[in-house]
């Protein structure tokens, strides 16, 4: 993996990252008050998890349901070059591939389609508790097939390697926050609501 791929990503990442931050604490007064009503409050520790949580959402949002020219362009735009979207069609017909470990050649691929999932199964069963493996598991797989989905309108592909990789993420993901929360237990619970008689 080149320097300036991953530097190509991340930067887009943070295009993505700021609206949902935005969007966010746009929203904050609204949950703070619903959690009000429902006689729950909701430590900054775990406010400042479901911000990253849905700053990373925002980031994968970019990345995963644009054509592939808009990360390149917005680098070339940061770099002082016009952008270039009337020179591509934003809606085009993707392509399906569902042949499995077709992809996996690329470790980039691999890698990426595994870490994109990891949050879905360590965040989620983190700050909702009700949530195990098998929630967390349908949540990812969900995603990722709508993903994969819109991922034909702009040009994309559906892969059924990407949808392999994903749940592998989800799964990995839920394992890191199970030994985490026997690690750290304590701390662990911090990140859920609790209700205000609790406090």
């Amino acid at each position: 993996m080149s320097a300036e791929r991953l530097f190509r990503y991340l930067f887009a990442m943070a295009w993505g990252a700021l609206p949902a931050l935005v969007l966010c604490l746009a929203l904050l007064p609204w949950r703070q008050r619903r959690l009000h009503r429902l006689g729950l409050v909701s430590s900054p520790v775990r406010e400042g998890m479901l911000l990253l949580f849905w700053m990373f959402c925002g980031a994968m949002a970019l990345l995963t349901l644009f054509p592939r020219w808009v990360v390149p362009s917005l680098v070339d735009v940061w770099n002082g070059y016009r952008w270039n979207a009337g020179e591509y069609p934003f809606f085009t017909m993707g392509t399906v591939s569902l042949t499995p470990f077709g992809t996996l050649y690329d470790p980039f691929i691999f890698l990426g389609n595994v870490v994109m999932f990891l949050p879905f199964g360590f965040l989620v069963p983190l700050l909702w508790r009700r949530t195990g493996w098998g929630s967390a598991l349908l949540l990812g797989v969900c995603i990722t097939f709508f993903v994969e989905s819109c991922q034909l309108l702009v040009g994309r592909a559906f892969d059924v390697d990407d949808l392999m990789l994903n749940a592998l993420g989800v799964l990995a993901g839920y394992g890191i926050w199970r030994l985490w929360r026997r690690l750290a237990s304590d701390w662990a619970c911090r990140l859920w609501c609790r209700e205000t008689n609790e406090m």
